[in-house]
């Protein structure tokens, strides 16, 4: 769920008034064996958010790994097999948790 400017500035005032954390996602589609630069700005944030006591959840999404999800993509990606979704998808969370923190 994408969220406006403004509602996210309202999320983050309720969260600092009633001390509740944000809960913050991130959903990627392990469609190559390595995390790119653009996850990695993504994955800062979120730590920032994590840092600040906030709840993230990083979504590995292994079916549209699979079926090549063309999503906001001119042409289809190229089929994966289910071996090479979950060998990107261990490459991913390898590299995430250098960023993350896993607990």
């Amino acid at each position: 769920m994408l969220v406006t400017q403004e509602e996210l500035k309202a999320k983050i005032k309720r969260s600092l008034e009633t001390r509740q954390p944000l809960k913050v996602k991130l959903g990627v589609d392990p469609s190559a064996p390595d995390i790119h630069l653009g996850h990695v700005v993504v994955m800062r944030k979120l730590r920032e958010f994590q840092e600040l006591g906030h709840d993230i959840y990083f979504v590995i999404g292994d079916f549209t790994g699979m079926i090549g999800d063309p999503s906001g993509r001119s042409r289809t990606r190229r089929q994966l097999s289910r071996e090479e979704v979950e060998a990107n998808a261990r490459t991913y969370h390898e590299q995430a948790t250098l960023i993350l923190d896993p607990d």
